[in-house]
Formats: C-alpha cells, structure tokens, sequence
C-alpha cells in the first residue's frame, strides 16, 4: 500500500508546524508539496528531512515553489514543466521512486491561478495548461504508473464549489479552463476523488475571509490525476480536512490516495 498526498501549504515556513504534525499523524509515503515559497538555500530542509522523507524542490523567491516528499529515494526528472525555456516561475517538479506500488512516477504542480481573467495572467494560465496536456500525454507514452497532483486552481464542475453562481467568470471556473482540465483527463487519466465519490460535495480550499472555512464555503481544486497503470492499483481517495482546521493553517487541505501494492 501506498499512500500520495497533495497539500498547498501557501509558505512552508509559516505552516512548518501544521505541516510537521500533518506528516507526524498521517505519515504518507509520498507528499506533493505547492506554494513552499522558498528557495533552495532557504529552505528548511534539515527539519524535514528529519521527519524521514527525501526531499525534492523548485524554489523561488517569496511565491509559487513546489517539492517531493517521499520515504523512498527520489531520483528528479524535471524542475520545471517542459516547453517553454523562458518561463521561470517554480510550479513543477517531477521525480522517480520505488514503493509498494512498484517504480511510481509522481509530479507535484502548482497550476497558475489566471485572474484577472480580462489580463494576461489568464493567457499564461491556458498556455501553461496546454504544455501540461502535451507532456501528460508524452507521460502516458511511457506505459508506468504516474500520478500528477497538486493545485491545479480549476473547479471541474459546480458540484465542486459551494455557489457556483459566485465564481462565474473567475478563471477558476472560466470554460476555458474547465475544458483544458477536460482535455486533461481524456488523455486517460482518471481524476482520483470523483472517480472514487462521485456523489461527495467535498472542498480542498477555502478562503480565510467571511467565515468560508467555518460555513463550509468552498471549492474542490486540488487534485491528483492517475495515468491507467496506477488507476488500475487505485483503492481509496479522501480529503483530510483536520489540517483545515488548524491555528494558522493554509487555506487549502491536503488530499490523498492510496494505491494497492503492485
């Protein structure tokens, strides 16, 4: 059995406690970390490390950055997301290890958020999704076991926010956004949680204004897509809520799912 979390932690520094327990408590075989908001030099690897993972990073300075947990070797394939040379911005890592499930291919992504919407920001978010799609499908060429999680800030469809009518025309719900996730997942990935509870309300994000978290107001954007061959080894899928509910936690809540020993 192996265990793959997905966790926006929004500034590992801030939340090392929160994040420290979380490990502690639930102590999954491999974490996909997003919005560490760290470099390399900064961060606080020793205290990590110290929790018994392996860890991998791409850092930047004060915003984006993701990393790979895992208690198992990691051997890091990509630092950024293929097919683009000039885009700096750390939202992709991808990396290698052995479990129970077998050599296990894991990305952990910070997908861009695109708003405003009217401003180029939404432009970088469709093309940053369109290099994912063409990688993801060079990904599923290799016929192994893949899972790509993380913040992917798209609500799939309105059962996945708590008023869908609220988010109309943010690019988190914009059609072009849900149709790329859409295209994402026709590759043959299967998208673990509704696969899994396909009649769950159930949210991974909410907002630290107006009393989101404690009127559960919220929405599902975190996600782990599964290629066939770790689809296949597929037994359970949940959102952990409890780090939601912490003092000074993320406004998002890790995510995990667990695959059958290969």
């Amino acid at each position: 059995m192996t265990r793959i979390a997905t966790f926006n932690v929004n500034s590992i520094k801030a939340r090392m406690a929160n994040v420290l327990a979380w490990l502690d408590e639930f102590g999954p075989d491999i974490a996909l970390f997003q919005e560490i908001k760290s470099t390399e030099e900064s961060f606080p690897r020793m205290e990590l490390e110290a929790a018994g993972y392996n860890i991998a990073i791409s850092g930047q300075k004060s915003y984006n950055g993701v990393a790979i947990f895992s208690k198992t070797p990691l051997e890091v394939v990509h630092t950024r997301l293929p097919g683009d040379d000039g885009d700096e911005q750390a939202r992709y890592i991808e990396a290698v290890t052995e479990t129970d499930a077998g050599v296990l291919r894991v990305a952990s992504i910070y997908l861009p958020n695109g708003n405003p919407a009217d401003t180029d920001k939404f432009a970088y978010k469709l093309a940053w999704m369109e290099r994912l799609i063409a990688h993801a499908r060079d990904l599923l060429a290799l016929e192994e076991p893949v899972v790509l999680g993380g913040d992917y800030n798209v609500i799939p469809q309105g059962e996945d926010c708590h008023d869908p009518a609220a988010w109309q025309g943010d690019a988190l719900f914009r059609p072009e956004s849900r149709a790329a996730f859409r295209r994402l997942l026709a590759l043959g990935y299967t998208e673990a949680f509704r696969t899994l509870n396909p009649h769950v309300r159930a949210y991974t994000f909410w907002d630290y204004q107006g009393g989101a978290w404690q009127n559960d107001r919220g929405i599902r954007i975190d996600h782990l897509l599964l290629s066939p061959q770790a689809a296949d080894l597929l037994t359970d899928c949940k959102i952990d809520q409890k780090p939601r509910g912490r003092p000074k936690a993320s406004d998002h809540t890790p995510i995990w799912c667990e695959l059958a020993a290969a």
